[in-house]
């Protein structure tokens, strides 16, 4: 019979893993430089280039090169990083705090919200940062609706915020089903389309810079009240003996999971199924701690959307839209999950 690990070597074994998880991260971090139409820039020009900007070293490699990793893929990585892993963190939050592991950081409307918002701005012929901050407020807005009707119906909260949830993602999408018929189709329709699919194709280091302040405003938290949340898991008698107020907590973590799902969908468009399969993958390699699992959902998430995102600009000439593939990964790799573990119960 195998002998089981202590607790110490249980954490020793967690934060191990996790260390790993980041080097993963770092190494497909480096690699998607070298991924793109614009081909023939190597990994070592790659370097030099970063270097040059804090040492005496002489360009020996055409100017075009420079705005390839700077001005193209250095803010589109960085913007897959941060999206996915934040998508995936709000979805391992929404689940710990629901106690369902089929809940996404969409559930309460989030994503709805945000495709009405854009679908809004490009509507009336808004520019970019107005798309992004439209898209941003009506997420956050779809999700304060859903919260209030829910707060509405005392039998079984966590059920009523579900279902007022459904209810506002429906209302949202027929209003952008009615943007999207009224709108110009030889212009304004195809931009609502192509943003909808989801894109990082023109991404900038503003627009990150501009979502940086709520994504860190979001995900601080989260972190921090990562242990907390395994409380919750105790049912709520227990977790108030522990000294830990479950309603308060509830709403703190879901509006700084909202405020990142708002944040990475401005920017990024809908990109689905991140925020549901990972913090699975997540849970099956780290177990269901939220003291481990929050940030190994961080990691994996950043490294799954920097993959997905290198296929997205490689597979063909003509770039397909990220929300696109992500599906197409995600549905049948979450389909195997599901699988998987009921083979094991």
């Amino acid at each position: 019979m195998k002998q089981s690990l202590s607790r110490s070597e249980q954490k020793r074994l967690l934060n191990l893993k996790l260390f790993v998880l980041l080097g993963v991260l770092i190494v497909i971090f480096i690699g998607s430089f070298n991924f793109g139409r614009y081909s023939g820039i190597s990994l070592r020009e790659v370097t030099l280039i970063f270097m040059s900007k804090v040492f005496p070293i002489s360009p020996t490699w055409p100017d075009s090169f420079e705005t390839v990793v700077f001005y193209i893929r250095f803010p589109r990585i960085i913007a897959a990083v941060l999206i996915g892993g934040l998508l995936a963190l709000a979805g391992a939050s929404y689940q710990a705090v629901f106690k369902n592991p089929l809940v996404s950081p969409d559930i309460l409307g989030a994503s709805a919200g945000a495709s009405f918002g854009a679908a809004l701005a490009i509507f009336n012929g808004l520019g970019a940062v107005w798309i992004q901050i439209s898209a941003f407020a009506m997420s956050l807005l779809a999700v304060g609706c859903s919260c209030l009707v829910g707060s509405r119906i005392k039998r079984d909260p966590a059920l009523a915020l579900i279902l007022s949830g459904i209810f506002v993602s429906s209302l949202a999408s027929a209003l952008v089903s009615l943007l999207k018929f009224l709108a110009d189709p030889l212009d304004k329709l195809p931009t609502i389309t192509f943003w909808l699919l989801g894109t990082l194709a023109n991404i900038t280091i503003t627009d990150i810079g501009w979502a940086l302040i709520p994504m860190v405003i979001g995900a601080v938290p989260l972190i921090l009240l990562r242990w907390r949340l395994n409380v919750l898991s105790m049912g709520e008698d227990e977790a108030k003996a522990l000294g830990v107020e479950t309603k308060q907590l509830r709403i703190v973590v879901i509006v700084c999971a909202t405020i990142l799902t708002a944040a990475s969908i401005s920017i990024g468009g809908l990109i689905g199924w991140v925020g549901l399969v990972i913090p699975h993958l997540a849970r099956m390699i780290v177990g269901p701690n939220n003291k481990f699992l929050l940030p190994a959902s961080l990691i994996i998430g950043g490294s799954f959307l920097l993959l997905v995102d290198n296929f997205a600009r490689s597979l063909s000439s003509v770039e397909i839209p990220l929300g696109v593939l992500t599906a197409i990964v995600g549905a049948p790799f979450f389909i195997s999950l599901m699988l998987r573990g009921k083979e094991a119960a």
